[in-house]
């Protein structure tokens, strides 16, 4: 029994590609890769179909960018609280003691 072959996702659009842009026919293509027909219509759709993707991911990376900056401000308002409250706590603590200052 013979293994599978295992291709790059670089390989296969590359291949793709070839034949989208129609310099070879897709047999020719086959032929020289030694794969199947249907293996290229199958990653010529997976292709296609996740094309959009590639455009969306730039809009994903400004609501990242947005979202971490919108993090890092809530972590310096609560390091802020914090300290605030410990400084708060140590007065509180020395009134009650009676040391006062």
């Amino acid at each position: 029994m013979s293994k599978r072959r295992r291709f790059t996702p670089q390989f296969k659009a590359q291949v793709v590609l070839e034949e989208l842009t129609g310099r070879r026919g897709s047999a020719q293509i086959c032929r020289e890769h030694n794969i199947r027909h249907s293996m290229l219509s199958r990653w010529k759709q997976e292709f296609l179909k996740h094309a959009p993707e590639v455009f969306e991911r730039e809009g994903m990376k400004d609501q990242y960018t947005e979202r971490i900056s919108e993090l890092e401000r809530m972590v310096g308002r609560l390091t802020m609280e914090l300290e605030i409250s410990k400084k708060a706590s140590l007065l509180l603590r020395s009134v009650r003691n009676g040391n006062g200052s």
